[in-house]
């Protein structure tokens, strides 16, 4: 009876605290337009649900050999690359507070090369997600009836199954999954505090032990535990793409001031700082990124203590390492029987709800591609929700397909999830440092420069570090398959599909996707950029060939000049017109067969008497 009332308790609170969308609010911030709580489910789902999977991995690389023990190492290597990679995030809000993440900061401050390797890195890190995550519900809903070691097909329909159901709830709108994912984190926050709690109990009643079944494995040298905790430390980082998630999502954040700065600005007026940082919809996107500061170091840890106080890791007994401190610490409260079912069932729904952070980012990422010439225009459907329904399906089908490569086991796709975020993130480190020399002066100018090429050089030795602790596992495939689509994404824009002139980047931006403002002016800019740049490369393919005395005639039109990046933003004016009129009002017309249509007045008396020849063919 305890443990029923405390479960529908902390259902009753997370139903009473979960936001809401309503008509009014819609109209006013536009449709799929979204507040701090819905933030906080939608683009950190994904992070907080590597509770479930994110220290199993980092102790399956070590406990096998009997190096559990030093796993706190590997817990400080992930809790301080969290902080700083916050850090970094949090600031560049201010300065790329439109959205579209290290995308937009390599397209301003680097090169556009960068840029489509950023968006090629970050659309297969979103189907990854959506396959870890889908995979990892499976594992866990195969845990509750203790048949984690059971045969792929299962885990492979389980996951598939739970993807479309994310599927499905994605494109309904964001306002109704991201309350149906609050209700859910707000469930499992509190029935983890209680699960801490029985945790702790059953340490000072003395619950001993698992008893090991089998002897660890030699470790032969120093060098090789090493490379052991680095492969742990890797395998325990893999939830930071909520950090690019929540910087590329910002466009579906309304912009207004939350409840919290409202109050603060009233009663603490002196903290002016403060609640400047956190206003409007950059404000809500750093509250969200600032509880990624500190959440992975301390979940982490907190699972490695009890996991190594009861010696249960992924596999022990048939069930994931989360789920045998489940069983423990429920079974200290009287009915805990039902609470530990309960916790189980939730993580599968979470896991599941985690793929709709990668839905979100493939859908804030995607129209963006389309408008560069990355991707092809019938992708881009918006629906009047806010939803872009086709880039949602093309995620979930191409999810699906790689689950059924990597036979339905976590263990297979995970080595290739995780790794190229860590790219994005250097860029976006030193993406900022070019800001901070800019834009800065002083001791501003070189504090801020110094962190941020810190961060973009932590950032590029962890994916280093990323593929080369995952080697054995598949991580060098990660590196194929990288090269593969960056070279892809470059015959594809070099290809008549990846040409855009200013009419069809207009029509892409404001009429499909059906953005206005800022938002847009940048993507336009960019998209000219591109443009610029896929003529470089074109230019640059027929100089190669005249090296061999291949001469072709040029065909290719010089694209239209992008300009300056405040200037195409318009900083001062921001309800001004597009960038692309001015360009559109000089385009000269299409082309036709037999040239343009004659201007046609209505037929004289005598004309209709007496047609000429040509029209009595006609006739």
């Amino acid at each position: 009876m305890v443990s029923v009332i405390l479960l529908v308790v902390i259902i009753f609170l997370s139903i009473k605290v979960a936001p809401r969308e309503n008509k009014e609010h819609a109209h006013v911030h536009g449709a799929g337009q979204i507040g701090l709580l819905a933030a906080l489910a939608l683009f950190g789902v994904d992070y907080f649900t590597s509770f479930f999977y994110g220290a199993g991995e980092m102790m399956s690389a070590l406990h096998p050999y009997g190096l559990q023990q030093y796993a706190y190492l590997a817990v400080g290597v992930i809790a301080l690359a969290n902080f700083v990679f916050g850090a970094l995030y949090m600031y560049s809000l201010g300065p790329f507070n439109e959205g579209g993440g290290s995308y937009t900061a390599s397209m301003r401050y680097l090169r556009p090369t960068l840029s489509l390797v950023v968006a090629v890195t970050l659309l297969e890190d979103y189907v990854l997600t959506i396959v870890v995550s889908a995979l990892s519900g499976s594992d866990q809903l195969l845990s509750v009836a203790n048949a984690y070691n059971a045969d792929w097909g299962w885990h492979f329909l389980i996951g598939a199954a739970l993807a479309a159901i994310t599927w499905f709830l994605t494109i309904r709108g964001r306002g109704e999954s991201s309350r149906i994912v609050f209700i859910g984190l707000g469930i499992f926050v509190m029935m983890s505090i209680t699960m801490a709690i029985g945790l702790v109990l059953a340490h000072f009643r003395g619950v001993p032990a698992v008893p090991l079944t089998e002897a660890p494995l030699a470790v032969p040298s120093v060098g090789t535990a090493l490379m052991h905790l680095l492969t742990a430390s890797m395998k325990g980082m893999v939830a930071l793409s909520g950090l690019e998630a929540m910087s590329n999502g910002i466009q579906f954040v309304i912009d207004e001031d939350m409840r919290l700065v409202k109050w603060g600005k009233q009663q603490w007026p002196r903290l002016k700082g403060l609640w400047a940082f956190y206003s409007g919809k950059s404000g809500i996107g750093r509250m969200v990124q600032t509880s990624f500061l500190f959440y992975g170091g301390l979940t982490t840890l907190f699972l490695t203590i009890f996991a190594i106080r009861f010696d249960v890791f992924d596999g022990t007994l048939g069930r994931s390492l989360v789920g045998n401190l489940a069983f423990i610490g429920f079974g200290q409260i009287p009915g805990g029987d039902i609470l530990f079912w309960t916790y189980q069932f939730l993580a599968v729904a979470l896991l599941a709800a985690a793929s709709m952070t990668a839905f979100q980012d493939a859908q804030a990422t995607e129209w963006r591609d389309v408008a560069i010439g990355e991707i092809p225009e019938f992708i881009v459907y918006r629906d009047k929700r806010g939803t872009f329904t086709r880039s949602v399906t093309v995620a979930f089908v191409v999810s699906v397909f790689i689950m059924l490569l990597v036979r339905g086991q976590t263990t297979l796709a995970a080595p290739f999830y995780g790794v190229g975020v860590f790219l994005p993130i250097s860029v976006m480190g030193l993406a900022i440092r070019q800001h901070m020399l800019k834009n800065f002066t002083g001791w501003k100018r070189n504090w801020g420069a110094f962190g941020a090429g810190l961060a973009a050089l932590l950032a590029g030795t962890v994916f280093v570090g990323q593929i080369v602790g995952k080697w054995e596992e598949g991580g060098w495939i990660r590196l194929i398959t990288m090269s593969t689509l960056i070279i892809s994404a470059h015959l594809l824009l070099l290809s008549p599909l990846g040409y855009r002139n200013p009419k069809q980047i207009k029509r892409i931006v404001r009429d499909k996707a059906r953005i206005q403002g800022s938002m847009a002016s940048i993507v336009e800019w960019q998209s000219l950029k591109m443009q610029e740049y896929r003529y470089g490369l074109l230019m640059g393919v027929s100089k190669f060939w005249s090296w061999f005395g291949l001469y072709r005639p040029v065909r290719y039109e010089e694209p239209v000049y992008a300009g300056d990046y405040n200037h195409a933003l318009h900083v001062d004016h921001p309800e001004a017109p597009s960038l692309l009129d001015q360009y559109i009002a000089d385009e000269p017309a299409e082309p036709r067969l037999g040239g343009a249509p004659k201007q046609t007045e209505a037929p004289t008396e005598m004309e209709r008497q007496f047609p000429s020849t040509e029209e009595q063919e006609e006739l």
